[in-house]
């Protein structure tokens, strides 16, 4: 990965992560996001050179969007002023805990939005921790404060697959390919779909949305600068969002707005 996003591209990419009015100012590191993309084999890192680009711009796009400081007339755009945030702004944030048998929530714990990823609730902090090593129940608050381990949740979110979703990974390095339902639901292969995995139930198969604008904008903007083209199907306007069962269920990560 570090071929790819070398530390000047990462500071390009995210232009204005350290300035002043960015709360998460001085955490988000290179070093961080490199050691968490090298703990996930093959992130970043399949197919030929354009899907591993392209991956890499995906990632950033869609984390930047959960993360984001920009406004219209922001200095140098909107789209350069990802990571700017490393926790879901709301006075309070919710607690964000479900009933669960298997990740029962700590007291005084709150499982509220944190990281590049925004991850959510107890049902993630616990396998996320589980998986890069950490207690997510009785620590989710780590989340904010290692940038290592910060980056490592929003890695493994986007590698691992929550069925009936196919992994954010998956989809951009060209391993998933629409059954005959996805195709009924509208679903083909291209940024979009990841938009639909990570928050379809609020933001797909409803005409163009600003979220997801948002999202393609910083996309856009990181293909642009490492230099590989978009592909297809990058939004998810006619896209029908995954399965019923996920629909019901509270959302997997709470975008920063």
């Amino acid at each position: 990965v570090s071929s790819v996003i070398t530390e000047s591209i990462f500071n390009d990419l995210l232009k204005h992560r350290n300035d002043a009015g960015c709360k998460a100012k001085g955490f988000y590191s290179y070093d961080a996001f490199i050691a968490a993309a090298n703990a996930f084999p093959g992130f970043g890192t399949t197919g030929d050179l354009t899907s591993q680009k392209r991956e890499l711009a995906a990632f950033f796009g869609q984390t930047s969007h959960e993360t984001t400081g920009g406004w219209p007339t922001a200095p140098d755009g909107p789209y350069a002023w990802g990571y700017c945030f490393k926790e879901e702004q709301g006075n309070p944030p919710g607690e964000y805990c479900q009933a669960s048998s298997q990740w029962p929530c700590a007291s005084g714990k709150r499982y509220y939005g944190r990281g590049p990823v925004q991850i959510s609730w107890n049902y993630n902090y616990g396998p996320a921790g589980k998986a890069v090593g950490f207690d997510g129940i009785n620590n989710p608050d780590i989340v904010a404060n290692d940038a290592t381990v910060s980056f490592k949740t929003a890695v493994w979110f986007w590698m691992t697959a929550q069925s009936p979703k196919p992994s954010c990974h998956n989809v951009m390095a060209g391993g998933w390919g629409p059954s005959g339902s996805d195709t009924a639901a509208g679903r083909a292969a291209g940024y979009g779909v990841v938009t639909n995995i990570i928050n379809g139930g609020l933001e797909c198969g409803k005409g163009s949305d600003s979220r997801q604008e948002d999202r393609i904008g910083f996309y856009k903007r990181y293909c642009d600068i490492l230099g590989v083209s978009y592909g297809s199907n990058l939004d998810c306007n006619s896209q029908k969002p995954f399965g019923f069962a996920a629909q019901s269920q509270p959302r997997l990560i709470k975008t920063v707005v």
